[in-house]
């Protein structure tokens, strides 16, 4: 099932809607994200656009400053394509308040966590958030493999908690992986399908199973990639080279595992590895090894390619 821009999603009579109890669709008109980085911030970036009013939060003050300049940085470059106009980018960057205390998500309508893929650092913040927002607020996470089922059962309103995974980069993707857990309700799922349109997404519904759509096809083709390196099939080049000319990618697998983290590559193969017990998603070990090595791609400035010099070079 997807839903896109055209396609008519059900919307609710009014604003006034927000925060009403079970029966009516709520209205998402403020937002409370959690997490600062690559994601978080783009989240921001395309609800500010959107018009909506946004709070991102970060424990970290040098993440916030890091978030403030990327996405001011990422509004330059619509600009620069025509897709907004400097005044939009003002208004959207007005709407956007970024704190690091917990206080500031107490009216928010819906929260997105977007902190990193690891399931015990997720769960530390949904205890956290369940002390501050209001008894209404929807809870989102953007996880892209974690069961959206068991990170609800551990608040107090898994009727109210869904699955909202963007795409990366999320100014430029299209995409939003919207997925039920076993308790969501009709009235929260409605409430993201609205809220996805009113950002200018496409949504595709997944069932709650480990790595849901995109990566549940993605990341063992990644893997399926690290091992053709792994058993000398193929260099790094030869790989990226062959499947972008030879299957039309825009990336090559390895430059994508670098762009999305090999840290969160591994994270992925093994809960697809974990909740389906089959050996086809077994982790390469030289993906194993490139994160034990801290060779995590870009945000560490090495992965598959060493980021140090003008152009990327590969490692191996």
């Amino acid at each position: 099932m997807t839903i896109s821009v055209s396609e008519g999603v059900r919307l609710p009579a009014s604003p006034a809607d927000s925060g009403s109890p079970a029966g009516a669709t709520a209205r998402v008109e403020k937002i409370g994200i959690v997490g600062a980085g690559q994601m978080g911030s783009g989240i921001a970036h395309v609800c500010g656009v959107a018009g909506l009013d946004v709070v991102l939060l970060d424990v970290n003050a040098e993440q916030l400053e890091k978030s403030k300049a990327l996405i001011a940085k990422n509004l330059d470059r619509q600009i620069r394509r025509k897709k907004i106009t400097a005044e939009q980018k003002q208004q959207a960057l007005a709407r956007i308040k970024l704190v690091s205390d917990y206080t500031a998500l107490g009216d928010r309508d819906l929260v997105v966590e977007a902190v990193t893929e690891n399931e015990a650092v997720k769960r530390e913040v949904f205890k956290t958030l369940l002390g501050y927002i209001n008894e209404h607020a929807l809870i989102a996470s953007n996880t892209s493999s974690i069961s959206i089922t068991r990170l609800a059962a551990i608040t107090d309103r898994p009727e109210r908690f869904i699955g909202m995974h963007f795409m990366n980069p999320v100014p430029v993707m299209q995409l939003i992986e919207v997925i039920r857990g076993i308790a969501t309700s009709d009235e929260t799922f409605q409430a993201i399908l609205q809220l996805t349109v009113r950002l200018n997404k496409t949504a595709a519904v997944s069932e709650d199973f480990p790595a849901f759509i995109v990566n549940r096809i993605l990341l063992p083709m990644i893997n399926e990639a690290v091992y053709t390196l792994y058993e000398g099939v193929g260099t790094v080049i030869a790989i990226d080279t062959a499947m972008k000319l030879g299957a039309n990618h825009p990336m090559g697998p390895l430059e994508l595992a670098d762009f999305i983290g090999l840290d969160t590559c591994l994270s992925i193969m093994n809960v697809l590895y974990d909740g389906l017990s089959d050996s086809k998603y077994r982790p390469c070990p030289l993906l194993v090894k490139y994160v034990e090595a801290g060779w995590l791609g870009r945000k560490a400035g090495r992965g598959f390619y060493d980021y140090s010099g003008e152009k990327p070079v590969p490692t191996r």
